[in-house]
This record gives structure tokens, sequence and C-alpha cells, in this order.
């Protein structure tokens, strides 16, 4: 019966009319229970016209004779797929998962299926984590033991992981802004698709892979289901250090966060190149974008200087507000919002262009990118202190307090996005971007603290608007130490040429209208 039905299934597969499916079991030390999970996959995984099977098996290194036993089961039933691998040096169980991914990758299976060795998730249950897999309805599946809680203790789980287990969900929840039953299960089912939109092999060689790759899952919008499994807890000796365990799945979980933040920066969150890259916009909260919308009085003429997507012009566009998009390039929203678009490089534009006068000139993160932020402040001042405008400069603070206590730690992070973008080349604080202004003939009217932009890192919900409230009350504290970013109002105190302009120009009006005119 399985030789006819694996015959069957491999000529299906070789015909493209089902779907690849990798069975993937991690071993270490399970030579006591690893022919006893072959044997309990159930038959209709083999059996089945509607997908192709295989398994794979890698052994991380095991001192015992769990290689060998698996070998034997090979020899003893060669009409199954089967496929054995051996780490020769120990990889852990986040990398031995990392290999079991990039061969599902590289062999063209649809979804893979980790089972576990040790017979702690039951193989029959193989069929309904796939199916959700495999009819389009989910990207990923987690075999949850929480879904009924209290089953868990009925299957021997430990009292102390039962509610280890709760307790890290409840806070994974809270912080990544989601509702799964449980983080912490070894039952796991993936489209092979979802994994290689991922970068998975940055993620922890240690157990706490499991809750990376959860996030990374979540990061990207893909489609989380969980079933009901039982519990199993034998006699195995396990091998998770309960307390590291608990502060590298937290700690993973913030960071990941924190990382949109841009004051941390790992790989492993980083899901874009840097061309791909989408601005964000930022309103409807205390932010950079907010606070110079909320500047600009309606029917004004406004120069925006890195106009990035566009998101000003249209803002701006509902109070009445002519716009002039500037930037290196000119995309499709900034032309259907703005009164005039100039794609041009801000470092070497001279702005001789005629734009009448101009009563706001926004540069909203963008002087930290630029080669010379002086060269194009002595040009605005040039071309428009006669207007006087007021000039609204954003940029990020490197004084910010996490930043400092980084460097107290030896940690410089430079990443994507935030403060420490990689492509910035001037970092400043409030007295340093103050200080640039003055020098380059600009009187600082205000300065304002920008707090860190929460909604954007964990969602539009209470727990950010609470933190937004929390950051406001720390920078009228500290300004220096608690604003993520800086703001300020400036004018440009006119040029000498004006002024001199102006002195003819007084001496002329004084000499027709003071006592010299009546004689």
């Amino acid at each position: 019966m399985q030789d006819t039905s694996t015959n069957t299934n491999n000529s299906a597969a070789a015909q493209g009319a089902i779907k690849k499916v990798l069975i993937f079991i991690t071993c270490y030390n399970d030579e006591k229970s690893i022919e006893s999970v072959l044997e309990r996959i159930p038959k209709d995984i083999w059996e089945s016209n509607r997908f192709y099977t295989e398994i794979l098996i890698i052994d991380d290194q095991s001192p015992d004779k769990t290689f060998y036993v698996a070998e034997d089961f090979s020899r003893r039933h060669p009409q199954w797929n089967l496929t054995i691998l051996y780490n020769p040096k120990g990889q852990g169980y986040g990398g031995n998962q990392k290999i079991g991914y990039c061969y599902a990758a590289k062999k063209g299976f649809d979804a893979v299926v980790l089972l576990h060795g040790n017979g702690r998730y039951a193989p029959e249950y193989l069929g309904q984590m796939l199916e959700p897999i495999l009819t389009g309805q989910a990207d990923a599946v987690l075999g949850s033991r929480m879904i009924h809680r209290l089953d868990a203790l009925k299957g021997r789980m430990p009292l102390h992981k039962w509610l280890g287990n709760q307790l890290l969900t409840f806070i994974q929840n809270r912080i990544l802004n989601c509702r799964l039953s449980e983080f912490h299960t070894g039952y796991r089912a993936y489209s092979v698709a979802a994994l290689a939109a991922i970068p998975f092999e940055h993620n922890s060689d240690y157990f706490d892979f499991d809750t990376d790759i959860i996030i990374q899952l979540l990061d990207n919008q893909k489609r989380i289901g969980e079933i009901t499994v039982p519990t199993f807890y034998g006699n195995e000796i396990s091998r998770v250090r309960g307390i590291r365990y608990a502060v590298r799945v937290i700690r993973s979980s913030i960071l990941s966060r924190v990382m949109r933040l841009g004051i941390y920066y790992h790989p492993k969150f980083d899901y874009e190149p840097s061309s791909n890259y989408r601005y964000k916009e930022k309103f409807g909260y205390p932010s950079s974008q907010q606070f110079a919308l909320d500047q600009v009085a309606g029917g004004s003429t406004v120069l925006d200087i890195g106009c990035g997507p566009g998101f000003m012009a249209r803002r701006l566009a509902q109070k009445n507000a002519k716009t002039v998009s500037i930037d290196l390039q000119i995309r499709p929203e900034a032309v259907e919002n703005s009164w005039k678009c100039v794609e041009t490089d801000v470092d070497k534009y001279d702005f001789n262009d005629d734009f009448g006068k101009v009563d706001y000139i926004l540069a909203l993160d963008i002087i930290e990118h630029l080669k010379s932020p002086e060269r194009l402040l002595q040009i605005l001042r040039q071309r428009f202190s006669r207007d006087v405008p007021n000039i609204i400069i954003t940029t990020g603070n490197i004084a910010f307090f996490t930043l400092r206590i980084a460097l107290l730690f030896d940690s410089f992070n430079y990443g994507k996005r935030g403060v420490l973008d990689m492509d910035h080349t001037r970092l400043f604080t409030f007295s340093t971007l103050q200080r640039t202004l003055e020098i380059n003939g600009y009187d600082v009217v205000k300065k304002y603290g920008i707090p860190a932009p929460f909604p954007l890192a964990i969602g539009d919900r209470p727990l950010a608007h609470f933190l937004l409230r929390v950051n406001r009350l720390l920078i009228f504290l500290s300004k220096s130490l608690f604003s993520y970013q800086i703001a300020v109002i400036a004018k440009p105190r006119p040029t000498l040429e004006y002024l001199l302009e102006d002195a003819h120009q007084g001496k002329n009006k004084k000499l027709n209208t003071g006592p010299a005119a009546e004689v």
C-alpha cells in the first residue's frame, strides 16, 4: 500500500499537479524516540494524491545513536522519501532549523512542517497543520497547546513551564499587538514562500529562533493560524534554560519595535532594500510632519525641500496651501498635490526658479542627509531673506537618552532609519543645530522637542499614545535629553546686499520726505 501511494505521490509531483510538502524533523539525542515519531506519521500523508511528501531528518551532532537509528529505519523502509543529514558541528535549535528551511527552499517545496524527534508533538496532527497552508488560508500554522489551557497541564506540562508560557505569551502579545494563544510551541508549519520573504538566516541559533520568526511573519503581514494539539511531556531532559530564554524572547520582541524608532538595528528585522524603503506618514500624533503641518497657515505658499512621497503636499492642499515640492525623485502623489515640482539634487540646486513670494520653507528630516547643510542654508538666505519666510527644520537628536546610554556601553548602532540612519551624513543636537543656523545668518524663533513615533513602532493603540504622553512630559523636564527629534522655527536675517539696498532706498525716502525736501 505504501509503495503504491509513494509512486502515485511522486508521479503527480513530477507532473506539477500537487503541492510538495517537507516534514522536517530536528533531532538531538533522540535515539529512543525517533523511530516511534516516524511510525506515527499518518498513512494518509503518504497516500494523498494532493501532495508529494518528503521527510528530512537533521541530527544536530547527537552524541548518542540517533543518526544510526534513523538510517536503519530508512533502510528498512525504502518506499519512504526519507533524507537524513548530520551536522558535524552542532548548530543549535535555531541553526538546525535554518538548514532545514534552506533545504525546503532549494528543493522547491511549497510547505514545510517542523516536528521534534523527541515525540513531544503529535505527528497525527500533520494533516491539520498542513491544510491551511496548502489551501492558501494561512502562511503559517502553529500547533498550540494553550487554546484550551488546562489541557496542557493534563499533558504533564510542568506547572512552572505552564505559567511561564502564558506569561511570556501575554507580554509578547502586548508588545507585538497580536492575539496568539501560544508563542512557544515547537510544532509549526510554514509556507516556503513566506519563509523566503523573511531574513530568518539572521535569527538566533538558540531556542528564541521561534520567537524571531513569529515577529518576522507579523511584521510582513503574514497570516498565522493556530490549531489545538495535545501536550506530551515525558522524562526527556529539557535543554531550554527558562530565565535565559524568557529574557531573550522579550528582548527580541522589544527590540523589533525599537528598531522602528531607529535607535536599534539588526538585519533580522530588516525586510527591504534601502532603495525600496518607504518613508511613512506620521500624522495624527506628535511628529515632525504633524508639527510642520500645524505651523502652516491656510492659503500660504510652501517650499517643501525633500518632499519624499508627497505626504505634506497632500495635507497642505487640504489647507488650500500652494506647495512647491523639491526632491531628487518626484513621485506621482507629490505631482498630483503640488502647485509646482522640481526634481533635483538639493545639494547642488541654486533655487533660482520663480516661486513667487514664499511664506514657509520646510526642511523636514533632510538636512542630516545633505553633504553640506551650510550651503543649503546660505542659498536659502540669499534667495529668500527679502521675503523673510518661516523656515521649519526637523532632524534627529543625537543626544536622545537611549543613544547616550548606548555610547556609555561602547555601542553605536547604525541602521536604515531613525537618528542613526546609515544615509545620514551629519548629526545634530539642539545646540549644534542652533549654532549652525546662527552662523549661517538665521535667528532661531522657537525650538521644540518631538517625542519618539511610538504609533509607528507598536501600532496606533492606547499604549502608543500613553508612551507619547510620558515622552512629552519628559521633554518638558529635559528637552535635550528626551527629545527624539529636534524641531526649529527660524527666520533668515537680511543679507548685507539687501541691507545696502535698503540703505539706498532709505536715503532716497529720507530726502523726499524730510526737511531737506521742504527747502
